[in-house]
């Protein structure tokens, strides 16, 4: 019906992200019962008229890695300058903490720090539960703000008795884990074209289960349709321990359990090989590149112009508040520019190549053919960036200038058809209300 429908009308430029990758000067974008019904030119309704006059229009972004909880331990002092694994045990003492109350309330800040950056579809990746916490919680934080949302049942079952990284009071039982997978996917995933949410299995690194719940994990998910998600080949020492524990490389380790193919994506990726890239893409497998962590914990640079060559699907991850320490996805594809021309000179990686990956690119990895562009029958998540302030004063081409220059906050955000910022504010939730709880909460958690 015409009283439902949202025309976003005049912008400098609609980046469709179709087929043909078209752009749109003085486009307008009509949206229609949660999905696109038309873009184009001097298009009318007798609906709301959004004026997008000297704004970018993109489809919505899409972050294909965080971990939410993580914005309540930002800048916590022993983890600040700290490689990876001694990150982490700095940090899962603080994690051990947490319960229902600090997943559902950094999940709210984390999600709202998504959307006010252009962020309409994001999955998440949960592998602790202590004190009572479950996936639930952060799933009731996404419902709330209003995101397309794809939680992941993440876990950890070898604990330092045993060899790996995490304290034993953080580890689970392995029939639990997969029993409480189980009864995730069967209460919240929706394989519907459409879907708000789709979970999936996420056993956190080869570092912190078993062979055996990696294997168990795969045949799991794919008698219940859902995809898989781990960490892989992150730095040096995550090499290092694989040669040392499995006696191959991560890629050949996650081949042999079957963890490649079109339903699987790692993230990171870092430190994969010529013969890692070419498995993953040959066999479809996705990358969540997040190149700010990668910065923040020495990492490294990951392959992403070989990936891309190769025909690897890569997205983009903001990875958790700990280890970035922001979630600012339209920043975090600056970076992943930034980073290809360091790595490979300033021909690398172009803007509109790094927007790609932002948007179609994160929901080829996320398995969601109907997001990710603005087509007539895709989703209805669109991004409106106002390109009228100082961050791009001056700026000759609007499209480049998105990532070249700036903003770094969204104007307007839609999902679904439905207004999640406006104005550069949170429509959905009290954003000011829960930020304060969260800072009390984090002094909780420092006294």
């Amino acid at each position: 019906m015409p009283d439902d429908e949202i025309l976003i009308r005049g912008a400098a430029a609609v980046v469709t992200m179709d087929g043909a990758r078209r752009e749109i000067a003085g486009g307008d974008v009509l949206l229609r019962g949660g999905v696109v019904a038309a873009v184009g030119q001097g298009l009318a309704t007798t609906g709301e008229v959004v004026e997008a006059a000297g704004c970018v229009v993109t489809p919505g972004l899409v972050n294909t890695h965080h971990h939410l909880y993580q914005t309540l331990t930002r800048a916590v002092p022993g983890g600040q300058d700290a490689l990876l694994f001694g990150w982490l045990k700095t940090l899962y003492p603080i994690w051990g903490r947490f319960g229902p109350e600090e997943m559902f309330v950094s999940a709210q800040v984390g999600l709202a720090e998504l959307a006010l950056s252009g962020c309409s579809l994001t999955s998440d990746h949960l592998y602790l539960f202590p004190n009572g916490a479950r996936l639930d919680d952060t799933i009731a934080a996404a419902e709330e703000v209003g995101l397309r949302f794809h939680p992941t049942r993440g876990a950890m079952s070898i604990g330092e008795s045993d060899g790996g990284l995490p304290p034993d009071a953080l580890v689970e039982r392995e029939a639990a884990i997969l029993e409480d997978c189980i009864r995730v996917v069967d209460a919240f995933h929706d394989a519907r074209e459409g879907a708000m949410v789709r979970v999936g299995l996420a056993p956190c690194s080869p570092f912190s289960v078993s062979r055996e719940l990696m294997r168990d994990a795969a045949v799991l998910a794919r008698d219940k349709g859902v995809m898989l998600h781990t960490h892989l080949a992150e730095n040096d020492e995550d090499i290092a321990y694989s040669l040392a524990q499995f006696g191959c490389r991560p890629g050949q380790y996650a081949e042999e359990l079957g963890w490649t193919g079109a339903d699987v994506w790692h993230a990171h990726c870092v430190k994969l090989d010529g013969s890692e890239i070419e498995l993953f893409g040959r066999s479809g497998t996705g990358v969540a590149h997040c190149p700010c962590s990668n910065c923040r914990l020495g990492s490294g640079i990951a392959p992403v112009r070989a990936m891309r060559d190769a025909g690897v699907k890569v997205g983009l991850g903001v990875d958790g508040s700990a280890s970035n320490d922001a979630g600012n996805l339209v920043g975090e594809a600056r970076q992943a520019m930034l980073l290809q021309r360091v790595a490979r000179g300033a021909d690398a990686m172009g803007v509109r190549e790094a927007l790609e990956i932002a948007t179609l690119g994160g929901a080829r990895v996320l398995g969601r053919d109907d997001c990710g562009s603005l087509e007539p029958g895709k989703r209805a998540d669109v991004a409106i960036w106002d390109m009228r302030g100082v961050e791009a004063a001056g700026s000759w081409d609007p499209v480049g200038a998105l990532l070249l220059c700036g903003p770094s906050r969204v104007r307007h955000l839609f999902v679904e058809g439905r207004q999640v910022v406006r104005d550069g504010a949170m429509v959905t939730i009290d954003l000011p209300r829960v930020v304060e709880r969260q800072n009390r909460l984090a002094a909780r958690l420092m006294g």
